[in-house]
């Protein structure tokens, strides 16, 4: 066996495979498609589970991947051991009910050693211990040595998870040598020792498991073998683990260089480079493929990989964003087999690099409040409001607060921080979720053996059909009564059934006298398209009535020139702001489009106004919309943009509109870029880091946002009694000079009355311990005045220590400051743990410097009881 580099290894097992009949596919994204199950893609078959179920057919029947892999149940052991990673690529075949056992060990075993040419004494299988048919195919067949084999119990050799199909697996060992091993006798296969290394496990699955321990034969067997890219290349390299592969050692070396750190040194430092190198991985190989930072799910993953990554930048004396460089490396190293990092490098470096900065603004705030909250805790955890806010305000992973603490031996009130996120958390949905839609949501809709759909709307508003399926309360019914909520199914509609950002369409569907009224329509995955509503007049409705479906026309036309538009939109968005642009996410109603984007910055009023100038300007030319199916290479070919992450078929549906814009589309359009009428953005905002939204009416929707804003003209002017509204611009600005005098003044008044104030209230200064104390309760005093008063007391004497408590009478509770002089800090005192446990007798919290700090407690009613119990805790605190 020969060296092999990772890039040369994972072309050699695509191509062996495609030689025996597989179609290589390209890695699928890592986010998962129509896959609710999965945050992330984590295996080789789990983008292909639909082929397995048999919910869609496969391209072919054989397969071959290498797959683009995540998994983070173990990211806290990144870096601090060598054989824990979040990223790896995961190489695959498959047979979808093709070939079997006899195939799958035969090539695998061919693989190993006539490609890779790895001496057959080193390699050694496990089998489940009643698969009896693997161990007559690999030792008779495959002519593999009977002592080679081990026989295994169903926990590591029988692959299964919970009701459905399952099957044995076999694996494939490699034999490292005896300086690898326990020097046990009994070492081999399954051993815990280093020396024999699982490579790569076939599994067949040949039975299903009905989740009662009962196992029928399946009709159609499947193959699913896993070979770990980075662990093959282990072995083919002779080297320990995955930091030391080429492709992954040559990213550490880039590290390396720009913190002049070298592996192997120290313990310490090599944990910190094993994480940035694992963890710059994923994160190029995540924003390549769409996902954003954000404080949840795939978000939330990103964001906690690179926040990690750049502390441990920071521990190993990197004291400036630079994942960002090092990211030109991963793409280096990976952009044979994946080229759209090359195409996405800009965007992706720019990502990482305003992360990168986003992080260091707030990181070292966020350590010194820690460092503070860490002096204040007991008993050595830190409590979960505390985590809370450095996760909420400063933007401090849970996990990086949990290792910074663990490096110090403490822990933290985990259930607490869970607590109060899943609060935000309730609160978030809670305010955005539209009840009207949830009444509808309904997983229980009954469609096996319902023919597909046959689908007119893309050129008829109404049709004649048949009702093939009725669906009430999740279950098939023969027949449906007046005021009965329901599901129609019909062999064929003009009905648009919602995908790929637009909404379904709303009509009725007349069956003699009775009026079923569609208040919207999906459909299944298997292409049965579903008709939600109820009846409004007549009596009923039964399987196989003949049907008239007419869908509300004048909402579709909105819908069609709003989706129409936002392909305009994507493409001036890219000829003015650069190619890095993608479609994120869209909703085409009747009333708007509002498409999402991928930018790393707010667009400049001039950007937005030269795009809405480009975009009407393709409306004004009336240029010609056609739509039509092709193959999916030929539609490549003509440059048709795809929406990334997205599985094409074989055919594809291109929408063109003039020369400016060749999308793939499945959605409803005008014929003519001029049917459009008019286009105006009415919003361009934040979504997640690196994404913003842009919001735009079309046609009548133009009109109505004119008309608005005249009639918002019309009365601010009739509000500033202007009787000419084109004056209105140099009102406003004589307004705003006025309020800013007004402002002024009453700034200067406050501050004499805030001194005023401070001078009858020094009188009242007692001496405690040598310290000049003024305790007090204000009512409805400002931030700002209670800040100045604060610090005019302070500066009256060196020893002076004021505490002075103000109600917010309105919001029903209390804020408390606290100042100390120099002479009073030297005696002992802090304002930070003073004005804390004044807050704290209130049902509050809070801190800060020693010299200046507020806080805010919650019950009013105890504001005079916190500041009479100041002068025991100064006393206290007195040296």
């Amino acid at each position: 066996m020969k060296w092999t580099g990772l890039n040369e290894l994972r072309e050699k097992y695509l191509e062996f495979f495609e030689s025996k009949g597989h179609l290589r596919l390209p890695s699928f994204s890592l986010v998962p498609q129509g896959d609710k199950s999965l945050l992330l893609i984590n295996s080789g078959m789990a983008p292909m589970k639909k082929y397995f179920t048999g919910e869609v057919t496969p391209p072919r029947n054989r397969v071959t991947t290498c797959q683009k892999c995540i998994r983070t149940p173990d990211i806290e052991r990144v870096g601090k051991t060598a054989r824990h990673g979040t990223y790896f690529e995961m190489l695959g075949n498959f047979s979808f009910g093709d070939y079997f056992k006899n195939e799958a060990t035969a090539w695998a075993w061919e693989f190993f050693t006539e490609v890779l040419e790895i001496p057959a004494e080193l390699l050694y299988c496990s089998i489940y211990e009643e698969d009896d048919e693997a161990f007559e195919i690999w030792t008779k067949k495959v002519g593999v040595d009977p002592s080679h084999i081990k026989r295994l119990g169903k926990e590591d050799n029988f692959w299964e998870h919970g009701a459905g199909p399952c099957g044995p697996c076999s694996e494939i060992y490699f034999d490292r040598g005896e300086k690898h091993g326990c020097g046990s006798p009994d070492c081999g296969v399954g051993c815990e020792c280093d020396r024999f290394i699982e490579v790569w496990n076939l599994v067949f699955t040949q039975f299903s498991n009905d989740g009662e321990g009962n196992y029928t034969k399946l009709d159609r067997c499947n193959i699913d073998t896993g070979m770990g890219l980075e662990r093959l290349a282990c072995v083919m390299q002779d080297v320990d683990n995955l930091f030391e592969v080429d492709t992954v050692q040559n990213i550490m070396k880039h590290i390396m260089e720009i913190s002049k750190i070298k592996y192997h040194d120290n313990e310490k430092t090599d944990v910190s480079l094993r994480v940035i190198t694992d963890h710059i991985r994923s994160t190029t190989f995540m924003i390549g493929d769409g996902v954003m930072p954000s404080n949840e799910g795939k978000g939330y993953v990103l964001r906690r990989l690179l926040r990690r990554a750049a502390r441990h930048g920071k521990l190993i004396g990197i004291d400036r964003p630079f994942l960002y460089e090092v990211c030109d490396t991963v793409i280096k190293e990976n952009e044979s087999a994946y080229p759209n990092l090359v195409e996405k490098r800009d965007f992706i470096v720019k990502i990482i690099k305003i992360e990168e900065e986003n992080f260091n603004k707030t990181i070292d705030s966020g350590m010194t409040l820690l460092a503070s909250m860490i002096e204040n805790t007991e008993n050595n955890v830190l409590s979960g409001e505390d985590a809370f806010k450095l996760s909420d305000t400063y933007g401090f992973p849970i996990d990086l607060t949990k290792e910074i603490l663990e490096e110090k031996g403490m822990s933290v009130d985990e259930e607490k921080f869970k607590e109060l996120v899943l609060e935000q958390r309730n609160r978030s949905r809670d305010a955005r979720k539209d009840a009207g839609a949830e009444a509808w949501k309904d997983s229980g809709v009954v469609t096996n053996g319902i023919p597909a759909t046959e689908f007119l709307g893309y050129t008829e508003f109404e049709n004649d059909a048949e009702v093939i399926a009725l669906i009430s309360a999740g279950e098939r019914k023969e027949f449906i009564e007046n005021g009965e909520e329901a599901v129609l199914v019909l062999n064929k509609t003009a009905f648009y059934a919602e995908s790929g950002g637009q909404v379904g369409d709303k009509g009725v569907i007349r069956v003699g006298e009775t009026v079923f009224e569609v208040v919207d329509t999906k459909k299944t995955h298997d292409g049965v398209f579903l008709h939600y509503g109820a009846i409004a007049e007549g009596d009923g409705i039964k399987l196989g009535d003949k049907a008239e479906a007419v869908i509300n026309k004048e909402e579709r036309l909105s819908i069609m020139r709003n989706h129409t538009a936002a392909h305009l939109l994507q493409a001036a968005l890219r000829k003015v702001l650069g190619t890095h642009v993608e479609q994120a996410g869209q909703l085409v109603n009747k009333d708007n489009v509002r498409f999402d984007f991928t930018h790393f910055s707010a667009l400049t009023g001039e950007e937005i106004a030269e795009v809405e100038k480009l975009v009407n300007e393709e409306i004004l030319s009336a240029a010609e919309v056609t739509m039509t199916e092709m193959p999916i290479e030929e539609a490549k070919k003509m440059g048709a943009m795809a929406l990334f992450g997205e599985k094409y078929g074989d055919v594809v549906r291109v929408v063109k509109a003039g020369e400016y814009s060749t999308e793939l589309c499945g959605g409803t359009h005008v014929s003519s870029t001029g049917n459009l009428g008019l286009f105006k953005i009415v919003s361009e905002s934040s979504v997640a880091a690196g994404v913003r939204r842009i919001e735009a009416v079309t046609g009548s929707g133009v009109l109505e946002f004119i008309t608005k804003k005249l009639n918002l003209i019309a009365n601010t002017a009739e509000t500033l009694k202007l009787a000419n509204v084109n004056d209105l611009d140099k009102r406003a600005e004589s307004v705003m000079a006025e309020m800013k005098d007004k402002d002024r003044e009453i700034s200067r008044l406050s501050s004499e009355l805030s001194s005023i104030k401070a001078n009858s209230l020094s009188s009242s200064a007692k001496d405690v311990a040598g310290i000049k104390l003024i305790a007090t309760v204000v009512d409805d005093m400002s931030a700002d005045d209670l800040r100045s008063m604060c610090e005019a007391l302070r500066d009256t004497s060196d020893d002076a220590v004021i505490v002075i408590g103000n109600k917010n009478k309105e919001k029903g509770n209390i804020n408390f400051a606290c100042g100390c002089a120099k002479g009073a800090i030297a005696k002992g005192m802090n304002a930070g743990s003073i004005v804390r446990e004044v807050a704290r007798l209130a049902g509050g919290s809070g801190g800060g410097r020693p010299d200046f700090a507020m806080a805010g407690g919650k019950d009013i009613s105890k504001a005079d009881e916190a500041i009479a119990a100041v002068e025991s805790i100064v006393s206290a605190m007195a040296k």
